[in-house]
């Protein structure tokens, strides 16, 4: 009697194991993270909402985290706007996929960075630092503090794109 192809999930899992037993036992994979750039307005200048980070790495930066499991990058960086801003935000765009394997001294990670605006007139009424955020403030892109990760690489791709319409290189 011949052998009958079996094609369920089962089989499909074994035949992965095989052929990769290390990565699907203890995948190491970049961690997915999503970030948010809070477009605001200065009296008449572009400005962005940033936290001061409580744990380590110290420092100014995005509002921006992990994606939660079952979470949409999308969602995840609506998400952390608020809990780090403590701000309603809306996405506005994509804005660029940053990959490079030192982005994070902690881990290598992936980022998917939103252009979101607040939904209230007045954000800096409502910004409030919350989570791990020590402290949120509103920055003109003009007058950065020294930022953590890659953030400052992100900023100056956004000034960039608001500028001259100029997206990001495509390896970031």
């Amino acid at each position: 009697m011949a052998a009958r192809a079996n094609h369920g999930p089962e089989d499909e899992t074994s035949q992965r194991e095989r052929a990769m037993p290390d990565a699907t036992k203890h995948p190491r994979n970049p961690l997915p993270t999503a970030d948010a750039i809070i477009e605001v307005d200065v009296e008449g200048s572009a400005g962005v909402v940033l936290i001061e980070r409580k744990n380590p790495p110290l420092g100014w930066a995005l509002p921006g985290g992990f994606i939660d499991y079952g979470e949409s990058a999308a969602q995840a960086a609506v998400r952390e706007a608020r809990e780090e801003t403590s701000l309603e935000v809306e996405l506005v765009e994509l804005f660029h996929v940053y990959a490079d394997p030192s982005r994070d001294p902690r881990v290598h990670t992936l980022s998917a960075v939103y252009v979101v605006r607040p939904l209230t007139a007045d954000p800096r009424a409502g910004l409030r630092a919350a989570d791990d955020a020590a402290s949120a403030d509103v920055f003109t892109l003009d007058a950065l503090p020294a930022l953590c990760f890659d953030h400052g690489v992100i900023l100056a791709d956004y000034r960039r794109y608001r500028a001259r319409g100029a997206r990001p290189p495509p390896a970031r």
